[in-house]
């Protein structure tokens, strides 16, 4: 089931009043297209020839099907043909509808735009059908009244019975009216036809109302009645009112330059970024994925315009909150004095009384008589509200900082305008709750959003880009349908495995990666090193001496992580330093080609296959990886998994089924499972599983079959024995000194894991290492010994380990010697551990609480001790140091002394002996 929460009753109704504004603003309102008429430029005004320069801006378009953008020609242009493109060319674009489409995004700027092929017109964001055939066979005089007013047209060109009915109909709408309803408002009041031109040039209905345009299509703004007392009986103003776009920009500009100027020197204290623990937020509204803006709470979310609200959850955020709010209500409900502030300016903070008595803070964004324009700097919310319920905001009500707060989502800031992203992004995440990594915590913080709703996490932002993904080079498989020249890239463990299928997707990738290829030849690739990674990043990586699309899967460390190849399917540990930044001109034509490799699976196994045995899945990797190209045969598609049931054939084999791939493997030699193992531990606490022999090759655990797997010159096991047998013993204080550890594990107060602090970064230096090594050493089969060290995967890191049993089932029981753990790992996952690997000391110390009775501890006991000592950080007063021959087998006996806090230091002993004792009594 989704997660989600509801809006607190208090802003139910500013919530619905919000989003209904924006559920009738499309995602493409903020553009325009320029259709102007084509003038004749003066030849004097270019350094080329422009028959020469139109047919490469042509040529160019072609390969920018999916638009460039206006401030990126230049480059491009040069980067193409060696010469540098005229910015007076750029300025002359609008005027060459035969050679390109020009789509402004701001108007004045014109850099800001994107650029089509002159064929490729993009929607024009019209209300209705009729709207949009008039634009199709626009005459020039109709293309100049839509994009610009009509300067001969007057307020005072309208009738003024005309302007008294639209002031009629805007007092009935207190919040504000979208101007492409009127018409229909109007028709429904007066049984009349409204002039739908008047919506092409709202600059006629001024003297009477306030017009907000909320994006660049003349239609897409919100009314606003002016106050009667403006307005004389012959509806002209009776004093000097400035126009609109001056009111805005003003009160805006006032508004911005004074969000730090609050007057009688109320200053509210910045935000700080929680430095720990999750962050939640739900999202409600989204225009923009460049710029959002979160809001504190409790877990809800509000995002307005272009930014994100959300709330920081904990002590000092959400229930901080709270709690001021209710102080807030208390006070201003109390105090029966208290009238409302005479005497506002914009920027300054006050208090409103809000829906459901409510009593919130807020920001003055511009004032207009009795109607105040302000920003609920904790909710998000930007309304107009009545000057009655604006308060002065009291000084205590200012300490708590603003729970607002700017964010951006990462990988998506280059594709912040396209209205397919916004779209999806909107889709996504509205009325959602999600899961924060915040990857910078900076003034507008960098986040990497996850739906935490479902059985697996899914990265929000990765799954919004492949919305970019072009539709015309997506390949769907079709049932029954028949592929040749298919190749295998890449076969998993579970039998999986990926295929690549020619296609004209395929065929695009190629030429991308044959740019790059080109672009890189005479480029430092350096300028382009990733110095942000983040899980669902998409870079390139150097593979086989090409450049191949990775994306990140895990991040182990600050230089080591996993990523798949985005059209081989196959998984991989690389050094952060290895990858590199897609170059910006080629970014949006590399995230536009939808991964290439195909996940499949061999259809119609025996039902009772179970889990793959590692025969069969050698025994798969050996006849399919060697072999250039296949012929597949679709027999379903499993839409829920992304998965495709096939019949491989080799091209001799085709297509006889007898001789297919999954006959093949059905012999039964490759699914013998070795019988099960359970696992059991008896009273005096020594395992009941039978174990081999101290020393017994890996080889001879699995059948046959996989001895044969293996090339003759990786036959030979490696021997476990190394120059290093241990590394030196851990250095341990003596009785009575002090010692920084952390505690790894604890089980009770009779047994716990601590490692020295100072150490820390050295293992984790050697952990990093290990990852790095191991991920690209070739795998080979070892000779596996009780009582000796080896390194082992475990989850996806590599652990220094000593095997302490050999089971029959092909795991082995190990003892993680830096962590303190006991695992059990499969045999296949172990590799001798090199000298590079044994120099620094195991930091595992197993320890017991001095200061207490050792006992038999409960259950219950043991999970309070847990939770209050484990993965943190203490100072460790020895008490007594019991020696052993190995360094794994030694034991300390030691006060924990919590000093976190900053007066008080908790001795953990205390705590036990006081409390935890009380639950083991009677055990």
């Amino acid at each position: 089931s989704e997660k989600r929460l509801t809006v607190p009753p208090r802003f139910q109704k500013e919530l619905q009043v919000h989003l209904s504004r924006s559920s009738s603003t499309e995602s493409n309102d903020h553009l325009t297209i320029s259709t102007a008429e084509p003038h004749p430029v003066a030849p004097c005004s270019l350094t080329a020839d422009i028959n020469e320069v139109q047919s490469r801006i042509k040529e160019l378009l072609s390969k920018y099907s999916s638009g460039v953008r206006v401030s990126k020609m230049q480059q491009i242009y040069r980067e193409m043909y060696w010469e540098d493109l005229s910015t007076e060319v750029l300025h002359q674009l609008e005027n060459w509808p035969h050679v390109c489409t020009v789509e402004r995004i701001h108007r004045g700027d014109p850099m800001d735009g994107l650029l089509y092929p002159a064929k490729k017109m993009p929607p024009i964001a019209k209300s209705d059908t009729e709207q949009e055939k008039a634009s199709q066979n626009v005459t020039s005089s109709k293309a100049d009244l839509l994009l610009k007013p009509n300067m001969e047209a007057t307020p005072a060109s309208l009738s003024s019975d005309l302007k008294q009915k639209v002031v009629s109909i805007l007092l009935k709408y207190s919040n504000g009216l979208w101007a492409h309803a009127l018409p229909k408002v109007y028709q429904d009041t007066y049984q009349v036809k409204f002039p739908e031109e008047i919506l092409n040039n709202l600059e006629l209905l001024s003297d009477v109302c306030v017009v907000d345009y909320v994006s660049e299509v003349p239609r897409r703004a919100i009314l606003y009645a002016k106050p009667q007392r403006c307005i004389d009986e012959n509806l002209n103003v009776t004093e000097k009112v400035q126009s609109p776009d001056d009111v805005k920009a003003t009160s805006e500009q006032q508004y911005e330059e004074s969000k730090e100027q609050y007057p009688e020197n109320i200053t509210v204290p910045s935000l700080t970024i929680p430095s720990e623990g999750s962050v939640s937020i739900m999202v409600l509204e989204l225009k923009n994925t460049n710029e959002l803006h979160s809001n504190s709470c409790v877990g809800w979310v509000i995002l307005f315009v272009c930014f994100l609200n959300c709330r920081y959850v904990g002590k000092d955020y959400s229930s901080a909150q709270e709690q001021m709010e209710d102080d807030m209500k208390a006070y201003y409900s109390q105090n029966s004095t208290m009238s409302p502030a005479q005497s506002l300016s914009v920027g300054q903070l006050v208090a409103v009384h809000a829906e459901e008595d409510a009593w919130v803070r807020a920001q003055i964004i511009s004032l207009e008589d009795n109607r105040i324009k302000v920003h609920y700097v904790d909710h998000g919310f930007t309304e107009f509200v009545e000057s009655n319920s604006v308060y002065k905001l009291q000084k205590q009500f200012s300490s708590l900082p603003f729970q607002a707060v700017k964010c951006k989502l990462a990988g998506l800031e280059a594709f912040c305008d396209d209205p397919v992203l916004v779209k999806t992004v909107e889709s996504q995440t509205c009325f959602k709750i999600f899961a924060v990594e915040i990857l910078e915590k900076s003034d507008i913080p960098l986040l990497v959003l996850y739906d935490t709703s479902g059985e697996d996490d899914i990265n929000i932002n990765a799954t919004c880009l492949k919305a970019l993904y072009d539709k015309s080079l997506e390949l769907h498989l079709q049932v029954d349908a028949l592929y040749t020249n298919v190749r295998v890239t890449s076969v998993f463990s579970d039998g999986s495995l990926y295929c690549q299928v020619p296609s004209k997707g395929l065929s695009r990738l190629s030429e991308v990666l044959q740019k790059l290829e080109d672009y890189f030849g005479y480029k430092q690739t350096s300028e382009f090193n990733v110095l942000l990674p983040f899980c669902g990043k998409i870079c390139l990586f150097p593979s086989k001496g090409k450049w191949a699309r990775v994306e990140i899967k895990i991040i182990h460390t600050r230089r080591a992580l996993d990523v798949q190849f985005m059209d081989t399917g196959t998984v991989a540990t690389v050094k952060v330093s290895e990858l590199r930044e897609i170059p910006p001109q080629f970014l949006r034509e590399v995230i536009a080609i939808p991964p290439q490799a195909l996940k499949c699976c061999l259809a119609d196994l025996p039902p009772n296959t179970g889990m793959w045995t590692p025969d069969a899945v050698l025994w798969l990797r050996d006849s399919v990886m060697n072999c250039p190209e296949f012929s597949m045969k679709v027999i379903k598609q499993d839409g829920s998994k992304g998965i495709a049931h096939i019949y491989l054939f080799t091209p001799e084999s085709f297509p006889d089924m007898d001789q297919s791939i999954n006959r093949q493997i059905k012999n039964a030699d490759l699914w013998k499972h070795q019988k099960d193992v359970f696992l059991s531990v008896t009273p005096s606490g020594t395992s009941s599983t039978k174990v081999v022999s101290d020393g017994v090759s890996a080889l001879q655990l699995a059948s046959g079959k996989l001895e044969k797997s293996f090339p003759d010159s990786a036959r030979e096991p490696i021997s476990a024995v190394s120059t290093i047998d241990t590394p030196p013993p851990l250095p341990l204080p003596k009785p009575g000194e002090l010692m920084d550890i952390y505690v790894s594990v604890a089980c009770h107060p009779g047994h716990f894991i601590v490692q020295p602090w100072n150490e820390l970064n050295n293992l984790y230096a050697l952990m990093e290492e290990m990852i790095l090594y191991y991920s690209k050493a070739e795998e080979k089969p070892v000779n596996i010994e009780k009582n000796k060290l080896y390194a082992a995967k475990i989850g996806d890191e590599w652990y220094r380990v000593i095997v302490k049993g050999i089971l029959r089932n092909g795991f082995l029981s190990v003892y993680e010697l830096d962590y303190g753990k006991h695992e059990f790992v499969s045999i296949r996952k172990v590799q001798p551990l090199t000298d590079a690997f044994r120099r620094l000391p195991f930091q595992a110390i197993t320890a017991q609480l001095a200061g207490v009775k050792n006992q038999q501890w409960s259950e219950e006991a043991s999970i309070v001790f847990r939770n209050l000592v484990e993965k943190k950080p203490f100072v460790a007063q020895i008490q007594a140091v019991n020696e052993s021959p190995n360094s794994w087998d030694r034991k300390i006996v030691t006060f924990l002394v919590d000093t976190s806090l900053p007066h008080i230091d908790t001795w953990i002993h205390d705590f036990v002996s006081q409390s935890l004792v009380e639950f083991s009594k009677g055990d």
